[in-house]
């Protein structure tokens, strides 16, 4: 079903979670806004989600699920109202099927997914899983005839979060060929351990020198406290941040080392040269998305892309990665820097 282009004046985006996998959906945004550059684009994530979608032209409006039946009721009542022409749900779960189910809108399209399809006309069916996430949303424009002119993520760093970035580094004189350390990781088998971290910022060091600014989240402090310790002579622990402060911390940064997570896709979606560090997850799908961006993993593994949040070995993807091929893509990254000067 093909709706006319110049009928669609109003977008629902369903994208509760996490916060990789939201920032990785705007990469419709461009390309809706260009054949359609008067519709408006409104989103429906979690609460925790919403700040990665705040600052952005491309939105309108950013409603979030509600924590109780009653909100989620008067939710729904409002997203009813709101006579959507179309509406996307990139999650496509029970719950989201339902939301899209119960709001009005001419054409809904959602994930082929078993007990779900009742809420959708157009089923995405999706059958390379190497393709990447953010290359999955696409396939929706796709199914109702917009074009596909743009793979941008995108992500809007605030004026003020700026001055609070320029700020920090004159405070800590740091200069912007510092490298950026995000320890953080959802599951528990995607946490580099802190003592590979420092290891592999000292093999960097001895060749560049540079310096290291240590990011971290309220459950990653203590990871990014023991990398501090191991290299404290070479690296700064920066102070506990929102995540969109810690985007803007990273942004003065040439490079930035982090596991597969959310501040990983945050910083390739601002366009910093972005190096995942990946073991149970698949890097062809879900890898750092930018011109500059890599990956890395132990490929000697038997057991590497498990899938698994806990390791049931001993973590042997992340204890047993060689430094030597971060460096082999920072070196990548480097010698872009220099072709541009």
């Amino acid at each position: 079903m093909i709706l006319n282009k110049n009928s669609i004046k109003k977008i629902l985006i369903i994208k509760p979670r996490g916060i990789g996998d939201v920032i990785l959906s705007t990469i419709v945004l461009k390309n809706i806004k260009s054949e359609i550059n008067d519709c408006e684009i409104h989103y429906l994530t979690e609460k925790f989600a919403a700040p990665v979608l705040e600052n952005n032209p491309f939105i309108t409006r950013i409603y979030n699920f509600g924590n109780s039946l009653k909100e989620n009721i008067k939710l729904i009542f409002q997203l009813r109202n709101e006579n959507y022409d179309v509406i996307f749900d990139f999650y496509s779960n029970p719950r989201t099927a339902q939301f899209t189910f119960l709001t009005k809108a001419t054409l809904k399209i959602g994930y082929d997914k078993r007990g779900r399809n009742y809420a959708y006309h157009i089923k995405i069916k999706l059958d390379d899983p190497n393709m990447h996430s953010a290359l999955a949303h696409l396939e929706f424009l796709k199914a109702i005839g917009i074009n596909v002119t743009s793979q941008d993520i995108l992500y809007f760093i605030s004026d003020e979060e700026k001055i609070f970035s320029d700020h920090y580094f004159s405070k800590n004189k740091l200069d912007k060929n510092c490298i950026g350390i995000i320890p953080g990781g959802g599951w528990n088998s995607k946490r580099c351990e802190p003592e590979k971290f420092a290891e592999i910022c000292s093999e960097i060091h001895k060749i560049w020198k540079t310096k290291f600014l240590i990011l971290y989240g309220k459950e990653d402090y203590e990871d990014a406290k023991k990398i501090f310790e191991l290299t404290s002579d070479i690296s700064i622990i920066g102070p506990e941040t929102s995540i969109r402060e810690m985007v803007a911390l990273v942004s003065n940064c040439i490079a930035v080392i982090a596991n597969d997570s959310g501040p990983m896709h945050l910083s390739a979606a601002a366009g910093i040269p972005t190096i995942g560090i990946f073991g149970p997850t698949n890097p062809n799908a879900h890898g750092p998305f930018c011109k500059k961006c890599f990956w890395v993993r132990n490929e000697k593994l038997d057991c590497i892309q498990c899938n698994l949040r806990e390791c049931p070995k001993k973590h042997e993807c992340m204890t047993e990665l060689d430094p030597q091929l971060v460096i082999d893509k920072l070196k990548l990254i480097f010698d872009g820097e220099n072709e541009k000067d």
